[in-house]
């Protein structure tokens, strides 16, 4: 099939394969840690006293940034997949948009862990599929349990996000100022899904959930 773009020219419409190969490329993008963010940093205004962190507080301020970061690392596969199978050109947007402002909390958390001398998740490829794998199901599962699975998961990291806000150095401030970032458009997100109609999971479901993000929390702050 080919849709017309000019008198005498005409563009293939995407098919399957294009589609994958897109999928493919957005992985590839966000796994290799060159996600570039499209607005400011907001701890960029900020500036970190040499040695304001000693070792343990750094390394744990480290780890915490490297959940958040595997976090949006799941996040971007989710949404993305929760996408694939959506069938409403609406709701479908409001998840790429989602995705989209997940990839500067990506961009932000990776910029982090690098100032505080560690490094990304190496388990980031096995996030990436099982969180693709599981926002397919999502998908397929129709609009209001799709939304309901992303307000759920909204709700969820922003627990994590208060407990990180609660046992980050106080002194760091950086770390800090992109976490609160991150906690006031989580909650966005949730609310934007609950305003299209998302369904509230079953509490079998949502305790799975949790299960599964305290597995991935607990491996992520230290591999």
């Amino acid at each position: 099939m080919s849709t017309k773009i000019s008198g005498d020219g005409f563009r293939r419409a995407p098919g399957v394969l294009d589609q994958v190969l897109g999928q493919v490329n957005d992985a590839l993008t966000i796994l290799s840690g060159n996600a570039v963010a499209s607005r400011p940093n907001p701890a960029q205004v900020l500036t970190e006293e040499p040695g304001a962190l000693n070792e343990q507080e750094r390394a744990h301020a480290a780890g915490l940034m490297r959940v958040n970061h595997v976090g949006e690392i799941c996040a971007q596969a989710l949404y993305r997949g929760q996408a694939v199978f959506c069938k409403d050109p609406d709701v479908r947007q409001v998840l790429l948009e989602a995705a989209k402002e997940e990839v500067d909390h990506l961009a932000w958390c990776n910029e982090r862990i690098q100032e505080l001398q560690s490094h990304r998740s190496y388990l980031n490829p096995f996030w990436y599929a099982g969180s693709f794998s599981l926002g397919v199901v999502a998908g397929l599962a129709g609009v209001s349990k799709n939304l309901g699975f992303m307000a759920e998961t909204e709700k969820q990291v922003e627990q994590h996000l208060d407990s990180h806000l609660e046992s980050l150095p106080v002194q760091d401030t950086v770390s800090r100022a992109i976490v609160a970032q991150m906690r006031e458009e989580e909650i966005h997100h949730n609310h934007t899904a609950v305003a299209h109609g998302a369904e509230q999971l079953p509490a079998p479901v949502r305790s799975a959930m949790r299960l599964m993000s305290k597995v991935m929390t607990t491996l992520a702050y230290k591999i």
